[in-house]
């Protein structure tokens, strides 16, 4: 491999190992390097998933205190689930869905089986958080990207102690949770609600979903459109919040999102209720996605007629559901 690459095996080595990060590479040489790897057979698919990977280690590098400087990566870029998965991978050994069955077979040399950090660097890398979460807390609109970005991914932490602070921390925040509709703090309290979801507690996502979203037309678009960029059906990166507040709901493709959103249609307390709302609101705002479904339509039709005969749901959710599948259960 290091020969049909032209560096010698040493390269190659510091490449998988994570010594030699693919970031440090110059633009030219990494860009030829994600032409050549499918040539040699890599497959496509694996390979975009560079761009999350080095992007994971950028907020790894700032949380480890060894960043080239500037701007801290969480606080000029919202990130997608993809790095997010990425960075689940490092910090807590969760394989992203996508490369789940996929990771290579071991072999001899100096090669991780996965990228996950030692414990004393996830120690660092969450005490760096947790200050960053912190120091923001009072700058108001000007930190509040890197504030709810810092706190979401606090989250992760399963340390002992972790999930008691995360948890206080995110309920001193129940004054964004209380706000009506949209406004300038919308994004931050959907991320403490699915990060309290996560925690185990489910009623703030809940609320969030009656309170700051239901009825009011910008809210229900900034949330298509967060899901939109979460999902990778927005594919132009985003420096701020700003691009949520946009209710033409363009520059991104309905039929990726519902694709994304059908996929993740599970019955896990408050994210089921958000799912079921977001795909609501998604053939509300284009009825014709029913028609352009494809294969995608009965696996759906199926999954919502399972929710529906559960008890995952709240009695909302439970109507906008049962709403999404007569669409597709007359659209066959």
């Amino acid at each position: 491999m290091a020969e049909a690459l032209g560096v010698d095996v040493d390269t190659l080595q510091g490449w998988e190992s994570g010594r030699r990060p693919l970031a440090n590479m110059r633009a030219g040489a990494l860009l030829d390097l994600r032409r050549r790897l499918p040539a040699l057979g890599a497959e496509a698919g694996l390979v975009q998933w560079l761009d999350a990977a080095m992007d994971a280690d950028r907020i790894i590098g700032a949380g480890l205190g060894d960043g080239a400087g500037g701007p801290h990566p969480l606080a000029g870029w919202v990130h997608t689930r993809d790095t997010a998965h990425m960075l689940a991978w490092a910090l807590n050994g969760t394989v992203p869905p996508a490369l789940a069955g996929r990771l290579p077979k071991s072999r001899r040399g100096p090669v991780a089986v996965a990228p996950q950090l030692a414990a004393a660097d996830r120690a660092v890398f969450f005490d760096h958080l947790r200050d960053a979460t912190e120091r923001t807390a009072t700058l108001g609109e000007a930190g509040a990207l890197l504030h709810r970005q810092a706190l979401y991914l606090a989250s992760y932490d399963r340390g002992p102690d972790a999930a008691a602070w995360t948890a206080h921390t995110l309920h001193q925040r129940r004054d964004v949770l209380a706000r009506r509709g949209w406004s300038p703090y919308w994004a931050e309290a959907r991320s403490t609600a699915t990060a309290l979801a996560r925690l185990g507690d489910p009623q703030p996502l809940l609320e969030f979903i009656g309170r700051a979203l239901a009825d009011d037309d910008t809210a229900e678009a900034a949330n298509l459109n967060y899901w939109a960029l979460w999902l990778g059906a927005l594919p132009v990166p985003q420096a701020d919040d700003t691009f949520m507040r946009d209710r033409t709901l363009s520059g991104w493709d309905p039929v990726t999102l519902l694709r994304g959103l059908a996929r993740g249609l599970h019955p896990a307390p408050g994210y089921v209720d958000l799912y079921a709302h977001s795909l609501w609101a998604l053939l509300t705002a284009f009825p014709w996605l029913p028609q352009a479904a494809g294969q995608l339509a009965e696996p759906l039709r199926e999954r919502a007629g399972q929710l529906l005969d559960g008890a995952a749901l709240s009695a909302g959710s439970r109507r906008k559901l049962a709403r999404v599948h007569y669409v597709f259960a007359h659209n066959r």
